[in-house]
């Protein structure tokens, strides 16, 4: 083809030979256009300016104000200037991979020496000398012999097994910012002047497993945040501040809520103050499951194999279970059992007993179910990352007529939940059909109208994330925004047209002919554990009354009141609060500020004219001063205060 076609955001559309880059088509539209270009975006593909065009197709130019991919080539050039400032001061490492991330980038290093603060420090100086340098980037096309001899002659041999790793006919792509040279798919800028010099940090160090295999060397993986302009970074900075306060580990130390301790990685110990707060939170969300017409049900934690096998999850998923292994009286081998990672399977075993018929369907199955799932040592993290934790999973079977409806009332019952918790906002994403995935056009095309239509109908906004649903079919995620502006992935809604095929499942249709379900898979919290470590976050650990796990402690002024005290601790008891008496040797103010550390919501002080008078001198958390209550005015109003929001 001597001549391609490409069509611009307005609609026009010019002719330009075959081979022209986004570079050349930017200046043939105007001399300020190709000065400002950063990149281009063919067809929905982010491009390099360099790259030569062959096909026809849409285009659009990219610039500093075009936010996405300003931040991706800012965060890919920073990970190269990075790795090349550290080999510039340290010759000897040997460099690896550096993707972009949320809000950055990180770059894993070959060294034998740790890296120290200091070293960000001089790492950070050399990158900003770097961009002052105003060095040209620029990029080839090289053949897999040329680019192996090229790193085996420079002692680069993680690059060597990550050309040997690239498959036969992909582009082996080089970039050079100056003369320091790395392979990558690309697209960057065009000279590392153009990165702001300004609006970069490194944040942290971290050890990191090559290629995340725990066979392999340990790395040290050094971490950055980036973004358009200084005030950006400036925020984000603030932002990190305001969630290390926040930090749920942290706070659940102060509060007595959880540890976690060698003998069991990744498992919790709950204390009776977090427990608290877990049993509140699930005995809501039980109620919020009868009134929407789930089912609760219970499945074995150890299942044999032979079930994952028939589900698919044995092939896999097989490296992140538990392997249980039984010597069963009499038989010659042992039998291979696994600690449930999910609960899909069992749910379908809970279906197949018993003939089902159209009129069944809907059937909602919910489960709180506690499932366990081997994840490296290296990430997890406190509550966010575990490897035993317990789902608020449910599977819904239904037709494929039932979809949108039961899309509708799940999304209803999420909005709500979440409002109830004190999320009012959160997206969703439609993951749509894979390259690789099971089951007909036509169902795929049903499923996903299904979703959509359930989203529309209720007057939602969502994005399309095109390709990325499950092969088993397309799926909703919803991510929810905390007090500081944090997103977190937690409810998910998924169509599955493939696990009841697998495993049987069937209903008597209309006609007297036999079907197979639709099996909706659905999580509104996700893990509990997670969940509430993202509540103890956006609180700050100052929870709402309701899931508060010490709602009130009654506190002594003089030891003349400590009879009183347990009065009043009784009465708040008895109207269902939880209450506890401090009737220490200490004085009040010490009291206050130890049981404000531990984030109790209401603190009580009682003295001899407390006493005298049958009143509590009310202290709320955070705010200033005491107010004077009459004690059964006092008990009345926290009693009501204290109500789950679904019991209001």
């Amino acid at each position: 083809m001597s001549q391609i076609s490409l069509t611009f955001p307005d609609g026009n559309a010019r002719d330009y030979p075959a081979g022209t880059t986004a570079a050349e088509v930017a200046a043939s539209i105007a001399p300020s256009l190709a000065k400002n270009a950063i990149s281009a975006s063919l067809d929905g593909r982010h491009i390099d300016l360099q790259w030569p065009i062959t096909t026809s197709g849409s285009i659009a130019i990219n610039t500093m104000k075009d936010s996405a991919p300003a931040l991706e080539l800012i965060r890919h050039d920073l990970a190269h200037i990075m790795a090349r400032a550290v080999q510039e001061l340290w010759p000897d490492v040997k460099v690896t991979i550096g993707p972009v991330r949320d809000q950055g980038w990180f770059y894993d290093f070959d060294r034998a020496e740790p890296f120290t603060p200091e070293d960000l420090g001089a790492i950070e100086a050399r990158m900003k000398q770097i961009i002052a340098a105003r060095d040209p980037v620029r990029t080839e096309v090289w053949d897999r012999a040329r680019a192996l001899a090229y790193y085996e002659e420079r002692n680069e041999p993680f690059k060597v097994e990550l050309v040997n790793r690239i498959p036969e006919g992909e582009d082996l792509r080089m970039y050079w910012h100056g003369d320091w040279q790395d392979l990558c798919r690309g697209p960057h800028l065009q000279h590392t002047g153009q990165v702001p010099a300004d609006a970069f940090k490194l944040t942290h160090v971290a050890g990191a497993y090559w290629l995340g295999d725990a066979t392999r060397p340990m790395l040290q993986r050094i971490y950055g945040v980036a973004f358009r302009n200084r005030d950006d970074l400036k925020a984000h900075l603030t932002m990190l501040e305001e969630a290390a306060k926040r930090d749920h580990r942290k706070l659940g130390r102060e509060m007595e809520l959880f540890h976690f301790q060698e003998e069991a990685p990744g498992m919790v110990f709950w204390h009776p103050n977090g427990w608290s707060i877990y049993r509140e939170l699930e005995a809501y969300m039980r109620r919020r499951l009868i009134r929407a017409d789930y089912k609760e049900i219970k499945t074995p934690q150890v299942v044999d194999r032979i079930l994952w096998e028939k589900s698919g999850h044995w092939e896999a998923y097989r490296e992140n279970m538990f392997i249980v292994e039984v010597d069963e009286e009499g038989a010659k081998e042992k039998r291979i059992n696994a600690l449930k990672p999910m609960n899909c399977p069992c749910h379908v075993q809970i279906y197949n007993q018993g003939l089902k018929s159209y009129r069944d369907l809907p059937l909602r199955l919910a489960e709180f179910g506690s499932c366990h799932r081997y994840e490296p040592s290296g990430s997890m993290h406190g509550l966010m990352r575990v490897r035993g934790f317990v789902q608020d999973d449910a599977h819904i079977f239904c037709t494929e007529d039932q979809i949108q409806a039961e899309c509708a009332g799940f999304i209803e019952l999420l909005s709500s939940v979440y409002k109830d918790l004190g999320f009012e906002k959160f997206d969703i994403k439609l993951s749509t059909r894979p390259d690789v995935r099971v089951g007909s056009d036509e169902i795929w095309d049903k499923a996903e109208a299904a979703l959509k239509g359930a989203i529309e109908h209720l007057g939602l906004p969502y994005e399309v994330n095109p390709g990325d649903g499950a092969f088993y079919g397309p799926k909703l995620d919803f991510k929810l925004t905390d007090a500081i502006g944090r997103e977190w992935q937690c409810g998910t809604f998924q169509c599955d047209f493939n696990l009841p095929d697998r495993l049987d499942a069937e209903y008597v249709g209309e006609d007297g002919m036999k079907h197979m379900p639709v099996m909706l898979h659905r999580a509104v919290l996700g893990s509990f554990e997670r969940f509430i470590g993202i509540l103890i976050e956006n609180y700050s650990g100052k929870l709402p009354l309701w899931l508060a796990p010490r709602q009130v402690v009654v506190a002594s002024i003089v030891s003349g009141a400590d009879d009183y005290v347990h009065q009043v601790v009784a009465a708040l008891r008895a109207a269902g609060l939880r209450a506890e008496a401090d009737t220490r040797n200490e004085k009040i103010n010490y009291k206050v500020r130890e049981h404000s550390v531990g984030k109790v919501p209401v603190i009580m002080a009682v003295g001899l004219k407390e006493v005298e008078e049958r009143s509590v001198s009310v202290r709320r958390l955070d705010r200033q001063g005491s107010e004077s209550q009459g004690l059964e005015a006092a008990v009345a109003l926290l009693r009501a205060e204290a109500a789950p929001p679904d019991l209001r």
